[in-house]
């Protein structure tokens, strides 16, 4: 009996810990690509035609471009434009290989996501060979997951809050080896068009998603608790 209910435990926590992973990984996803319109009010936001002397088109062109080749929709980051009356290339080689880096984040948090599922598909199977009460333990164990992921989630908004430079600099440290990641407004025209303003933005809409994911499975939650107190009564 013990070892059924560590099991329980185990296979409950990895599906619930695999749904908040395929949650947040969702919420990058429809934060980043579900609406372009976002990136247009971004760039008229933070004046970037002020900085970039290019048409708006031009610069939803790049962006669309740039975030296809993120997912991996394109093979190479190559973008010929108009540029202060100009055709060339948006993107240099510093460009190219940082953003190869970026790629290569974004093509891994979308192969976790997959994994997740696949644990989350066999974790609830597995329970319900087990003859486990789905009804009562996954909702359990996932007001328990989310509560500890909000905590660091708190702790994190509490941080890039106070000092959201600090943080952008903790998080390309932790992720790429090199400084390539630092550009130069004067000759990188990236970083003219995706300022650190965008960033932030981009990080609460993200969360927006999130939360909102979160808000969604909860009230699944309280449903389903509703739903068993009055089977039982």
């Amino acid at each position: 009996m013990k070892t059924k209910k560590v099991l329980h435990g185990f296979l409950t926590a990895a599906a619930a810990v695999s749904l908040i992973l395929i949650l947040l990984l969702s919420a990058f996803e429809i934060a980043a690509y579900s609406d372009f319109g976002f990136y247009q009010k971004e760039y008229e936001k933070y004046e970037i035609q002020e900085t970039l002397p290019m048409e708006m088109d031009d610069i939803m062109d790049v962006t669309e471009k740039m975030m296809s080749y993120l997912r991996g929709d394109r093979e190479e980051l190559s973008v010929m434009t108009t540029i202060d009356g100009e055709r060339q290339d948006f993107f240099n080689e510093q460009d190219r290989f940082h953003m190869g880096e970026v790629r290569d984040l974004f093509l891994g948090g979308f192969a976790l996501r997959r994994y997740a599922a696949v644990i989350l598909a066999a974790a609830v199977v597995l329970l319900l060979i087990l003859k486990a009460d789905l009804k009562r333990i996954l909702p359990k164990a996932y007001e328990i997951t989310v509560g500890m992921f909000l905590a660091l989630v708190a702790a994190l908004g509490i941080a890039i809050a106070v000092n959201f430079d600090r943080c952008f600099v903790i998080f390309h440290e932790l992720f790429f080896d090199n400084d390539l990641w630092m550009f130069d407004p004067a000759t990188d025209y990236m970083i003219r068009m995706l300022p650190e303003g965008f960033f932030f933005d981009m990080t609460l809409r993200i969360g927006g998603f999130f939360v909102a994911f979160l808000i969604f499975f909860e009230l699944i939650c309280i449903g389903l608790r509703i739903w068993r107190k009055k089977k039982e009564n």
